[in-house]
């Protein structure tokens, strides 16, 4: 078994709910009525991302690096 470790972002949309992606697998989001909720279940959206990909034989992509900008408008 491969430990992997991404970048998840979290945001709170219009209606409350909480907002999970993980920037890095195109695709992979998901979403909850908490926070937690919301970090539980794209733990598991990931899990379920990489297994399709190793079980199709896709290369499982590395993120190169994040961080945060700040913009004035």
């Amino acid at each position: 078994m491969t430990d992997y470790e991404f970048t998840v972002v979290i945001e709170r949309d219009e209606d409350g709910r909480f907002l999970a992606v993980c920037p890095a697998l195109q695709g992979c989001y998901t979403e909850g009525d908490t926070e937690d909720e919301a970090r539980e279940l794209i733990v598991d959206a990931i899990r379920l991302h990489i297994k399709d990909r190793l079980d199709r034989g896709e290369p499982i992509c590395h993120e190169v690096g994040s961080s945060r900008i700040k913009v004035a408008v």
